[in-house]
């Protein structure tokens, strides 16, 4: 029988569910902060020890399962709306899902002595390359289905773009243009752009040199291009944004960072925030 090792099954649900839970914020386009993913992945990890557990009922371990999933999601992401609890907690278990389904794969194929399964549960005893291979498959995959739904996004309706930065808050109004395939290089996030003249009123600064001789700190530059015209813009990174659908009276926190360019007082995001 092979040995378990009690810190490398907590280390290793803990970086997996790091990973589950950001890729689920990935391909819903929802924000979450650092210290709740890590708090998330630490309290998820508890219930791995339940691998340790000779058998436990099949419809109990569902029920486990399910509560386990939900309250990770709603510790990670909070709790803004029933519906987007739902579409978290769903997308958690497509990702989960996928995941368990390239491990067990694996381990049905190559019979390793290094993983052990039980109780839907699974120990690896420490394969690090089947590991970061298991996880970039997944990456793909999931970014594979996030683009297929967002091939056709329905982008009619009355928003607002609410973006806080430090101790400031600012409301405009948000058009979802499809035309807005901005997306920084660096974090892979999208970029919503803003008009030139709400510089001062979203971050603070004064004045902005838009020769970009010289740059406020956390500012950065990326290339951008519309159909007329091609340039760069600065872009930075918000504390939060969160979108509001006016019409259905739904509001979102999103995963974007924040860019000004030569528009009026509307924020222009991609329509995909919205999935």
């Amino acid at each position: 029988m092979q040995t378990i090792y009690v810190d490398v099954l907590i280390v290793l649900n803990i970086y997996v569910n790091f990973f589950l839970i950001k890729t689920t914020s990935k391909i819903t386009h929802t924000q979450i902060k650092f210290i709740r993913c890590a708090i998330a992945s630490v309290y998820g990890s508890l219930f791995s020890l339940l691998i340790l557990i000779p058998h436990i009922n099949f419809w109990v371990n569902i029920i486990i399962k399910l509560a386990a999933a939900i309250t990770i999601i709603m510790i990670a992401f909070g709790i803004h709306s029933l519906k987007r609890l739902i579409i978290n907690s769903i997308s958690f278990f497509i990702v989960n899902f996928i995941f368990a389904g390239v491990i067990y794969a694996v381990y049905s194929w190559l019979k390793p002595d290094f993983i052990h399964f039980n109780n839907t549960y699974f120990y690896i005893d420490f394969s690090l390359v089947l590991l970061v291979c298991t996880t970039a498959a997944l990456y793909f995959a999931v970014c594979a289905v996030r683009y297929f739904f967002d091939r056709t996004p329905d982008h009619s309706g009355c928003y607002k773009v609410i973006i806080k930065y430090k101790n400031r808050m600012i409301s405009l109004s948000g058009i979802a243009d499809t035309g807005n395939s901005l997306v920084d290089f660096f974090s892979g996030k999208p970029v919503i752009v803003c008009g030139e003249n709400n510089i001062h009123e979203i971050t603070g600064e004064k004045s902005f040199d838009f020769n970009f001789k010289t740059i406020p700190k956390g500012f950065r530059i990326i290339p951008c291009s519309t159909i007329s015209d091609s340039g760069v813009i600065p872009i930075f990174c918000p504390d939060e944004v969160i979108i509001v659908d006016a019409e259905k009276n739904e509001k979102k926190s999103v995963e974007a960072l924040i860019g000004f360019g030569s528009i009026c007082s509307e924020a222009i995001f991609n329509p995909k925030l919205l999935k």
